[in-house]
């Protein structure tokens, strides 16, 4: 290979100018054409900040809706605990005085409010024991129409809060 000469030329910053290389043109940039790149490369920055700070908002929306919703789940269930012992009452009323209408609307206005706001009572005569609903109080021996660990008596009532159990099932199960 040949050395090729280059020659450069002397440029000052505030010319502007890019060195002349050889088979080149010389390529210069007025003060206005660098403002523009110095504003679009500011302005990219910019739109970039805004962006992030955007996103970030809303994340933070996001996040206080999600965590203002779990607060009212809480409360929610929180109320329906501590109403829980009525149903019971009014569950025992109800066996005590079955033909009483007054305690039959009560108990119709009770359940209705229940399942409005999403309490279900946990099914248990003739299922399977499961331990996350049912609490075993005590157990018979296996007759021939019922399987083994089948719930065959419920003592107290248990209830669902959506997925969360609220209260376990007190329970007798075949053994």
């Amino acid at each position: 290979m040949e050395d090729k000469e280059v020659k450069v030329e002397s440029v000052s910053i505030n010319d502007a100018k890019v060195p002349e290389t050889e088979g080149e043109k010389v390529v210069t940039e007025t003060p206005e054409e660098l403002k523009i790149k110095e504003l679009t490369v500011a302005l990219a920055e910019l739109n970039d900040k805004y962006l992030r700070t955007a996103a970030e908002l809303e994340n933070t929306r996001r996040r206080a809706a999600i965590d203002s919703e779990t607060r009212a789940r809480a409360r929610a269930m929180l109320v329906a605990e501590k109403i829980l012992p009525v149903m019971d009452a009014v569950d025992a009323a109800l066996k005590h005085s079955p033909d009483d209408e007054g305690i039959q609307s009560l108990a119709r206005a009770l359940g209705a409010s229940f399942a409005e706001i999403g309490v279900t009572k946990i099914e248990t005569l003739g299922k399977p024991l499961d331990p996350t609903k049912h609490n075993a109080i005590q157990v018979v021996p296996v007759t021939e129409d019922v399987e083994p660990n089948t719930v065959v008596e419920e003592m107290q009532p248990g209830y669902m809060f959506g997925d969360n159990v609220l209260r376990t099932a007190m329970v007798v199960v075949a053994k």
